[in-house]
C-alpha cells in the first residue's frame, strides 16, 4: 500500500501529469469566464512540448552527471566488491525479466568483474506485490547472459536508500569497506550519497554518461521517449531533494 500510495504521489508531482492537469485546470477556468486561466493552459502545454525534446531531457540530465567522476579510488580504501544497483523489470508470458535499464547495469557490472576480478553484489527486492525481488533476476540473467555469477543477492530494498543500507551490512560482514558502485551515471550522485551514509566508500562506476546538448536543431523537435527521460531525470531530483531532508 505505501508503495502504490508513493507511485500515486510521485507522478501528481512530476509532469506530464502535473502539467496535463494544470491545463485542464486552466481550460477549465477559462471557460469559466477567468482569462488568466487560458495563459495558464498555454504554458501547461509549452512546458509539455519542451520536456518532450532532447534538448531538455538532456540538460536535466547533464545537471546529475555532472558531479560524476568514474574511477576515483574512494578515499584510499581497497575496493573489495562490485555492487549492482537494480533498476526496472519486465512482465511477460514467462514471469518476470530484467528490464533495459536493469540489463545496462548488469552488462557494465559483468564487464568490470572480469576486467578486475572482484565478486559481484547485486540488490533490489520486488517491485510490486507478488513479483520475485529484481535481485534474483538479476543474478539470473548474470549467470545465464554474462557468465558472472554474484557472490551476494541482496533481495530485500525496496529503493536506493535500502539498497546502500543493507549491501553495505552484507559488505561489512565481509570486511569489506569500499566498493565500484554501478548504475545510470543520472542515478550515481544519489546512490553514492546513500552509501556515503551507511559508511561505505564507494567508487563511480557510471553506466552511459552522455554527452551535454549543444542546442543543435534536431535537440528542439518533441518526442514521447524524451519525455519519458525528463520524467526520470525530474523524479531524481525529487528523490535527492526527499533524501536530503529526511536523512
Amino acid at each position: 500500500m505505501l508503495a502504490y500510495l508513493q507511485g500515486g504521489l510521485t507522478a501528481l508531482a512530476l509532469p506530464p501529469l502535473l502539467l496535463v492537469l494544470a491545463g485542464f485546470a486552466g481550460g477549465l477556468l477559462a471557460w469559466r469566464g477567468w482569462r488568466p486561466g487560458a495563459l495558464l493552459a498555454v504554458v501547461a502545454a509549452a512546458g509539455l512540448l519542451l520536456l518532450a525534446t532532447p534538448l531538455a531531457a538532456g540538460l536535466l540530465r547533464a545537471t546529475l552527471e555532472r558531479e560524476v567522476t568514474p574511477g576515483i579510488p574512494a578515499g584510499g580504501v581497497p575496493l573489495g566488491a562490485i555492487v549492482v544497483l537494480g533498476a526496472e523489470m519486465v512482465h511477460g508470458r514467462d514471469g518476470g525479466d530484467v528490464g533495459p535499464l536493469t540489463l545496462e547495469r548488469l552488462r557494465a557490472g559483468a564487464a568490470l568483474h572480469r576486467r578486475t576480478g572482484l565478486p559481484l553484489l547485486v540488490t533490489g527486492g520486488p517491485l510490486s506485490p507478488g513479483s520475485a525481488p529484481i535481485a534474483v533476476l538479476m543474478a539470473r540473467s548474470l549467470t545465464a547472459d554474462f557468465g558472472a555469477a554474484p557472490r551476494w543477492v541482496e533481495a530485500r530494498a525496496r529503493d536506493t536508500r535500502e539498497n546502500a543500507a543493507f549491501s553495505a551490512a552484507l559488505l561489512r560482514g565481509e570486511g569489506i569497506g569500499a566498493a565500484y558502485l554501478v548504475t545510470h551515471a543520472w542515478h550515481l550522485p544519489r546512490a553514492q550519497a546513500a552509501f556515503a551514509r551507511q559508511g561505505l566508500a564507494t567508487a563511480a562506476a557510471p553506466v552511459r554518461l552522455d554527452r551535454v546538448p549543444d542546442g543543435r536543431l534536431s535537440e528542439w523537435l518533441p518526442r514521447a521517449d524524451h519525455l519519458g527521460e525528463s520524467w526520470f531525470f525530474l523524479r531524481e531530483w525529487v528523490g535527492r531533494l526527499v533524501y536530503a531532508l529526511r536523512d
